[in-house]
């Protein structure tokens, strides 16, 4: 995605830089925009300003030019000051998609416009209601029209599309049933969403128990130009699974941020309480489990460092990239649940800030991929076992 390699100051200053202006949003911030559904547009403008959200572009395009490893090390700082990233990562890797096989026309148009935050590109429409992961499956087509296509269909799950300048598209282009292979006949387009809403896109939010202002998307006779189309027509599909892999990591990256402070709020709440005129942590049952998620954590975090290293230097990462988003998930959940139940019911209460990071780190379990179809993947894929249908 990006050439440049960050050694080990720079990821120390920027970690620094993150952690600096990360205290500027406290938990009072994050619970008011909790209790309001509302976007982190401040938050997001100063990651802009920061030039955190531009770390993967070019800096031929006004970007920083670094790597996976050290965008891996801003999300990561984000979740373990108590924060959440979910309104940038999603631009950090969608944008690849555009990087690695967009025109240079397309690329000089809108990469500098991304990275200097004059458009926002956060919008990834993949799922369907029918189709869920299985992406092959997926009915939203594109007919192309001399200099346009004509897109019909609908998406779903599809996050920060009211607050997004531009949306990755994928839909069909050649029925399913013309083509040889599944993964055939589907294309990306890049969406400008200003241009098309009111004009045969439609969005309708979707209310959940996390406040990442998800939605539903209709396409309704919506005519796109046809230079919206990003490399060749019939192969959107690869150019999608290309960018899998950073995905994978950069929110594993996010998982160990979050058990990190989990583990840091569960152990100074352990010193700080007392229960029968002593400090709660010297009992091995409160303990013993945060030593526990520490260790995991830990653990996971080798892999995910692992996998960010191996997709910087352009070697295949599927089976870490994997690993790395199931280990990391894993290690978050069991940070949450042990420092909620470290806290009892004061855990429960909005102002610890724990109920609202709880919910909000049990998504990865399910998102962007679930556990069972890692697991899946790893069987057939890496180990050899049978195909399961």
């Amino acid at each position: 995605m990006a050439s440049g390699t960050a050694d080990g100051e720079t990821i120390r200053q920027t970690r620094q830089a993150v952690a600096a202006l990360c205290a500027r949003f406290s938990g009072e911030y994050w619970r008011r925009l909790d209790r309001e559904r509302a976007y982190p547009a401040a938050f997001v403008q100063a990651m802009t300003e920061g030039g955190f959200l531009g770390v993967l572009i070019p800096e031929a395009y006004g970007g920083g030019g670094q790597g996976l490893t050290l965008a891996a090390n801003i999300l990561e700082e984000v979740h373990a000051q108590g924060c959440n990233a979910a309104a940038l990562h999603a631009q950090m890797y969608t944008m690849g998609t555009l990087l690695r096989h967009g025109s240079r026309a397309q690329k000089e148009k809108w990469l500098p416009k991304i990275a200097s935050g004059e458009m926002r590109l956060q919008a990834f429409g993949v799922t369907e209601p029918t189709a869920g992961t299985d992406t092959t499956s997926i009915r939203t087509f594109a007919e192309r029209r001399g200099d346009s296509y004509v897109v019909n269909g609908q998406k779903v799950w599809t996050s920060r599309a009211e607050h997004s300048d531009l949306m990755i598209l994928l839909a069909r282009t050649t029925p399913k049933e013309k083509v040889e292979k599944k993964g055939e006949g589907l294309s990306v387009f890049l969406l400008d969403m200003k241009k098309a809403l009111g004009k045969g896109l439609i969005i309708k939010p979707i209310r959940t128990m996390l406040n990442h202002a998800t939605t539903e998307i209709f396409l309704n006779d919506l005519e796109i130009p046809a230079d919206s189309l990003i490399g060749e027509e019939g192969k959107g599909f690869r150019y999608i699974l290309d960018g899998m892999n950073a995905e994978r990591i950069l929110i594993a990256a996010e998982c160990i941020g979050d058990a990190v402070w989990f583990i840091k709020t569960a152990s100074a709440y352990a010193k700080e309480r007392v229960v029968f005129g002593r400090p709660i942590g010297v009992n091995q049952g409160v303990q013993f489990p945060i030593a526990r998620a520490y260790a995991e954590a830990e653990a996971a975090k080798l892999m995910v460092y692992r996998a960010a290293e191996l997709f910087d230097r352009g070697e295949p990462c599927g089976p870490e990239a994997n690993m790395a988003k199931l280990l990391a998930s894993e290690a978050s959940w069991k940070a949450a649940d042990t420092c909620l139940q470290t806290h009892g019911g004061f855990g429960f209460a909005e102002e610890y800030d724990v109920e609202r990071k709880f919910r909000e780190t049990r998504l990865y379990q399910v998102a962007p991929i679930s556990t069972n179809l890692i697991l899946s993947h790893l069987g057939e894929h890496v180990l050899g076992m049978p195909r399961s249908y």
